[in-house]
Formats: structure tokens, sequence, C-alpha cells
């Protein structure tokens, strides 16, 4: 007879105060993209039914409601904006919130280059001065932080000016969402810096850029290694005296490869769960996968929604 192999238990407690927590602020006006098959289009109505977000669904009437009667998802009361294709869907989903008449950018089923073409494009984007970057917001059973790993999912080789706004980005999240102030990581192979392993030459500069105010808000080391940058015994046994090693809450990578790997490897073997949210543009990008569960993109959700009410709430009154 075979034996029953159980799953260990999974517990997200950091994703369950992230969404308890927003779910005491209104929810926000989003622009959904393009939501045309069943988990984009369940996605954005169940983050509506959570009270996290109030969908506007942008994209082919007549497929959007197709999809919504295969799959008995209910439409009642849901705003839809009937445009003819993904493009035009993105189109008008950045026009949305240029207008002001949506605070957050939800992906649907397009694609993300897609959605982020609209978003930089010079005359009618949404970009800052800001470089655009992205997010995995990690809940990892048995971690005791919520780590934050950049960037996985939208620049592929960073330079250092790059990822100057790659860490300013992550940082301003960790505190958007109330977190405090963020011990950030500079990853590479190894803790020390040598003129063969170019990445580490640029945390090197990038933490001394932090010493000099040219990035702030976090508390910043590199390079580290994976390994004692989260933890504590292997930072010890390193011998490295840091208040990053062994404690890190923001994790960069030295480009998109690396942090990729590293989200996937967390989420398939250590089965975390990673939300995903794109940073830099004038509001924050729901970014959420296929794959993810509904507890993800509920995260995902969240994460935008709390870093939004916290740049609403700095803005200068009439701005």
């Amino acid at each position: 007879m075979m034996t029953e192999i159980t799953a260990p238990s999974r517990q997200h407690e950091k994703y369950d105060r992230l969404i308890a927590t927003a779910k005491k602020q209104p929810p926000l006006a989003t622009a959904v993209a393009y939501p045309c098959d069943e988990t984009s289009l369940k996605g954005a109505l169940e983050a509506g039914e959570e009270g996290l977000i109030k969908p506007i669904l942008v994209g082919p009437q007549d497929k959007i409601k197709s999809v919504a009667e295969a799959f008995s998802l209910d439409l009642g009361g849901i705003e839809i904006i009937d445009v003819p294709h993904s493009q035009a869907a993105a189109e008008k989903a950045v026009e949305l919130v240029r207008a002001g008449k949506a605070e957050l950018l939800m992906k649907g089923s397009l694609h993300t280059d897609e959605i982020l073409a609209e978003v930089v494009k010079r005359d009618t984007g949404i970009r800052t001065g800001r470089r655009i970057s992205h997010v995995f917001v990690m809940d990892v059973p048995g971690h005791p932080h919520t780590l934050f790993i950049t960037d996985a999912a939208v620049n592929i080789a960073p330079d250092l000016a790059a990822k100057h706004d790659i860490i300013q980005n992550a940082i301003d999240l960790h505190v958007g969402l109330g977190l405090g102030t963020p011990k950030v990581a500079i990853l590479s192979a190894v803790e020390t810096v040598t003129s063969s392993i170019p990445s580490t030459i640029e945390a090197a500069a990038l933490c001394k850029m932090a010493d000099r105010g040219q990035i702030t808000d976090g508390v910043l080391d590199g390079p580290l290694a994976f390994d004692n940058a989260i933890s504590p015994e292997a930072a010890r046994i390193k011998g490295i005296k840091s208040p990053v090693a062994g404690q890190a809450q923001i994790l960069v990578v030295p480009d998109l490869e690396a942090g990729n790997m590293l989200a996937k490897n967390l989420t398939f073997l250590s089965r975390a769960d990673a939300a995903g949210v794109v940073l830099g543009a004038r509001v924050p990008i729901i970014l959420t996968s296929r794959a993810d569960n509904l507890r993800t993109r509920m995260a995902s959700c969240a994460v935008a929604m709390l870093l939004r009410h916290s740049q609403i709430a700095k803005q200068p009154i009439g701005a």
C-alpha cells in the first residue's frame, strides 16, 4: 500500500497582515488592462469583492462577458470600457491613470511588455524620472521577514545608474507599506570586492552612494552572498559584522536571471508566495502571473494599494 505524502503546512501570516491592513483603507479605482481569461478576470473581481480595488475592466466587452459567462463570474456593477484589442486596452488603461480616473494599473492577460510599452511612452505614458523596476514581495514560510527581491522581471542587465533606481524604488515600497527602514543586501556570489566579479564593485559603489545620501531611507551593505545576507549563522561563521548581514529584508540581485531563479527557487522549493508590483511609474502597477494563487493575487493588490495610499498622503493639497 502506498503511503500518502502530505505537503508541509504553509503559513503566510505576513501576507495575511498586509491584506488585513489594506482592507482598512478605501479601495482604489484600478484600470485592469485586457482581463480576457479566467485567471485575470477572476483575480480582478475577487480583489474587488475583498475591498482592495475598484476594478475598471478595459478590453473587448464581448470577450470579457464571454469569459465571465463561461466561468460563472458576476460582472454586476463593474464598469467595462470597450476597446478592440490588447494594445488598445493597454493604451486606454494608461490613459485612465493619466486622467486621474484610476489610481492603480493592473495587468490582465496581455503580455507584460505590451502594457509597459504604454507606461513608458514619453508623451502619453505615466513614466517619471525614476527607472521602472519590479519587486517580488515574498512570504517565505518559516522566515521572519517579508523578503523583497528586485529586479527579477523588468531590467535584464541593469547598470549602476539603473541599480540606484531599483534600490530606491524597493526602499520606498518597504517604507510605504509601513514596514520601517529596510536592511538592503546587494547580492553577489561572494562577500568580498573583487575585480573579477563586476557586481561586487557595483555593490560597493552603491553602498558608498548611500553613505553620501544618493540613496535614502535604507541601510545598505554589499556585496553579500545570499547565505550571509539572510542567515545570521552564516554571517557569524564568515565573520561579517554588519547591520544587514543575516537579517536582510531587501535582496538586490545582480541581474534579472539571478533574481528570477532566486524567486522561483523560493517559490517551488520553499513554498513561498511571490506577490509582484512594478514601481517607478506615476502609480504602482499590479503584475500577477497565471500561476499565482488567490492569496498571492490579493497580496499583489494589497501591496500596490497600500503604497498608492501612502503616495497620495504625501502629495501636496491640490496636486
